[in-house]
């Protein structure tokens, strides 16, 4: 069972990093403001699903969002 369960955090682990370097690089390349948003969304709606499900702390994923939030808007201005 904690195998299982092991593999199934590293894969929600690795789909966030994805996600938001995705969205970061995105923000930095001055680029298409929608695509930004909508990296971001996805982002921060698989932040709160991995703290539903128990992969990372209520307030871990919190805090990764307002971070990640704060540096989408920063390189946007």
């Amino acid at each position: 069972q904690s195998l299982k369960k092991r593999d199934r955090n590293r894969q929600a682990k690795s789909t966030l990093r994805s996600a938001i370097k995705s969205a970061l690089t995105l923000a930095t390349e001055k680029g298409d403001k929608d695509a930004v948003t909508v990296a971001l969304r996805k982002a921060t709606r698989l932040l709160d699903k991995a703290a539903v499900h128990g992969v990372l702390h209520k307030k871990t994923a919190a805090r990764h969002i307002s971070r990640l939030t704060k540096r989408v808007k920063s390189a946007q201005a």
